[in-house]
């Protein structure tokens, strides 16, 4: 890795994974243009799923956040892949989709949100600044309390 970006990841002792294959009928990101669609990263770090649960129920909002941001550490794996390697080519984040697995009651899903998109701004600074939703889900994916999907410009 080099570059400012790359850089930056370093200073903020942010490893990037090797990018999660798609466990179904889909690709973990497409590239259209200019435009990078990233599939939802989970929580997911060195194979083994993270923070199962139900934000209010049994995860605090801190946990939810350290979350969110494990999945933006593997949407920027997917745009590592999807740049060859070169994150500088990162132009925007554009959007971010966060599925926040909560109870009907929870409604701090912005907070848990937060923690990807802090995230972003941290790595790419004020091309991280971006549009996004924060929404509930009843469930999601393999009981995982957080899913975010990302768009990217790229150049």
């Amino acid at each position: 890795m080099t570059g400012t970006v790359d850089a930056r990841l370093k200073e903020l002792g942010i490893e990037v994974p090797q990018p999660a294959k798609a466990v179904a009928n889909y690709v973990g990101y497409v590239t259209s243009g200019n435009t990078v669609f990233v599939s939802g990263q989970i929580t997911a770090k060195d194979g083994e799923i993270l923070y199962k649960g139900k934000l209010g129920d049994n995860m605090s909002v801190e946990e939810g956040q350290e979350a969110a941001r494990l999945c933006g550490i593997n949407i920027i794996a997917q745009l590592y892949a999807a740049t060859d390697g070169n994150l500088d080519r990162v132009k925007r984040i554009v959007k971010l989709g966060g599925f926040v697995n909560s109870t009907p009651d929870f409604v701090d899903q912005p907070k848990v949100i937060n923690g990807v998109s802090d995230l972003m701004v941290e790595v790419f600074g004020d091309k991280g600044v971006h549009a996004r939703a924060a929404v509930s889900a009843p469930s999601l994916p393999l009981g995982i309390a957080v899913e975010v999907d990302c768009v990217a410009e790229i150049d």
